[in-house]
């Protein structure tokens, strides 16, 4: 039987080799390949995202949506289409990879080159920078919502701010995909703020 290995990035359709992920050291690395002689079975690799996606919307809070769009927020930002229950992967295998759009011409570089990519802004590290800039403290995502929860104004500031690029972000693609549902996972998307703010947040854009 063939052995299922989810993970960041994809595929090329022109070598083989992995592409895309932000466990950067894995580019341009022919994995697939690699993982298969290691191993000596059949590997199906998939992008992590797309398989969130799938499972969701056959199993889970996506299930029986003809379009789903699943969201990773967490250490990066990945996405993935379902159609009628099958991942949509396009021609290059980037389909649903709305982390490397741009919403700021002048926002922070990004591993890709880019600037003002939504992985720069919304992954996990991408708000502990943020708050890093604005404080001069180091904390990560859990601890910057317990300082928010207790009422400080910088991580306020920096939330609000987080909140209003995924706004931007999420409202870009539902403009364009006009999915049924949309469904977040990855270690951000257990914050309860997201699902109360993030509506108005879209709405507005």
């Amino acid at each position: 039987l063939p052995l299922g290995i989810g993970t960041p990035g994809s595929l090329s359709a022109r070598d083989g080799r992995l592409k895309n992920s932000n466990t950067q050291c894995l580019n341009g690395q022919p994995i697939h390949e690699d993982l298969q002689k290691r191993l000596g079975r059949r590997i199906l690799l998939e992008n992590d995202a797309n398989c969130f996606a799938l499972a969701e919307a056959r199993l889970g809070a996506g299930r029986d949506a003809a379009v789903a769009f699943g969201v990773i927020l967490g250490t990066g930002v990945g996405g993935g289409i379902v159609l009628s229950g099958r991942i949509w992967n396009g021609p290059q295998h980037i389909a649903g990879e709305w982390g490397h759009h741009k919403i700021i011409a002048d926002g922070p570089l990004c591993y890709c080159g880019g600037r003002g990519c939504v992985e720069s802004l919304l992954s996990g590290p991408a708000l502990a920078e943020a708050y890093r800039t604005a404080t001069g403290k180091i904390s990560d995502a859990e601890g910057i919502l317990a300082s928010l929860r207790d009422g400080d104004s910088a991580a306020h500031e920096v939330f609000s701010r987080w909140i209003r690029h995924f706004g931007i972000a999420m409202a870009n693609v539902i403009n364009i995909l006009d999915p049924d549902a949309v469904v977040l996972g990855g270690g951000l998307s257990n914050i309860d703020e997201i699902y109360q703010l993030a509506p108005a947040a879209i709405a507005a854009n």
